[in-house]
């Protein structure tokens, strides 16, 4: 004979045995909802010291931060899409994201260089001030998104050298017949001397250089370049990089990859990326003498530009953005945004820090 009370019972655990799995089933449906798995493609070889090896650190962080409910995959250059073609890839989606810079991509908008590195330009501090609170990363993200990409800064490299050279320059009329890879707005001054200046990926600079497709490169940091082995070929190294004193590192993103993200992961990548940013300007500065010594250890000479020739390339200069904004509203409007900012900066700059 039964006993009701049992039975009564094992009803109610049957029940709440149902719940149970109902709820489990739910919890796990949920977390699945939220899981992202993205590709990204990175402009840069992962074994380069500082730029190649921050979006590792990025989608690594990622991971960890979200309790892998966030996976991206890392994808070396020319795996998914050559070196810096990446702009089209991110924009139809057949990439999710894309670590570079914003001068990879001025065969889409000459103006995009601007977000990239201005010669003669700001330090990473001010220059970050303007991108984040003075108008430049807003009017990225809108020329962006014409093209169903989000940006973000993801990444600010110290100065770099100027020049890598198989010969002395001793004048600067000894750059005149020179093919040079050359990046952003300063390529345009140095066309200005008779230089013949090319974009290459930096896994393409070096056998151009030993082939003798070009003559001279200035490609990044010096343990950048180091990892690039350019000292190998050219034995003559110029400073101050006047063309890049600070350079940008951007995070495009999918528009539509995007806005499918949970808030709570749209905000981890936004904090990924200001990570990111940190790490490569506090480990660029810290890393920089030790590779000028290892140069000069393989019997490179470290030459700084007179006063006199940086004079004549900050003249070039001048000329070179009068003719730039004059044909683009895109770097019109994007100068004038950063000479004000600039100008209204001067008062801290020139009071607040040593000469």
């Amino acid at each position: 004979m039964s006993n009701p009370r049992r039975t009564l019972g094992l009803k109610r655990l049957a029940l709440a045995g149902a719940a149970l799995a109902i709820g489990l089933t739910a919890t796990i449906a949920d977390a699945q909802a939220e899981r992202v798995r993205w590709k990204l493609h990175a402009a840069y070889a992962s074994n380069i010291p500082i730029i190649g090896d921050t979006p590792t650190m990025l989608v690594d962080t990622i991971e960890k931060a979200s309790g892998g409910s966030f996976r991206i995959k890392h994808f070396e250059p020319g795996a998914l899409v050559p070196g810096n073609s990446y702009y089209d890839p991110v924009s139809s989606g057949a990439v999710d994201a894309a670590f570079g810079t914003p001068g990879f991509n001025v065969n889409k908008n000459f103006a995009y260089a601007f977000f990239a590195s201005v010669p003669f330009g700001p330090r990473a501090g001010e220059y970050l001030a303007w991108m984040r609170y003075g108008g430049g990363e807003e009017m990225a993200r809108e020329m962006y998104a014409r093209d169903n990409i989000r940006f973000y800064v993801c990444g600010i490299a110290p100065p770099e050298t100027s020049g890598w050279f198989r010969k002395e320059i001793k004048t600067l009329d000894d750059l005149r017949g020179l093919k040079m890879r050359f990046f952003g707005l300063g390529a345009k001054v140095m066309e200005k001397f008779g230089v013949s200046t090319q974009l290459l990926a930096g896994g393409d600079i070096y056998p151009a250089l030993e082939l003798g497709s070009i003559d001279a490169t200035e490609f990044s940091m010096p343990v950048t370049d180091k990892g690039y082995g350019f000292y190998q070929i050219a034995k003559h190294n110029y400073f101050p990089g006047w063309h890049q004193q600070s350079t940008i590192n951007e995070l495009l993103v999918n528009q539509d990859a995007y806005k499918a993200l949970s808030d709570a992961h749209k905000e981890l990548l936004a904090a990924g990326c200001d990570r990111a940013t940190l790490y490569m300007f506090v480990k660029g500065e810290a890393s920089q003498y030790d590779a000028i010594k290892f140069h000069q250890s393989k019997g490179v000479t470290i030459h700084r530009w007179t006063d006199e020739q940086l004079a004549q390339f900050e003249a070039a200069w001048k000329e070179v953005i009068a003719e730039e904004i004059a044909g683009n509203e895109d770097a019109k409007r994007i100068w004038a945004s950063y000479s004000k900012f600039r100008e209204d900066y001067a008062v801290w700059r020139d009071n607040g820090y040593l000469k």
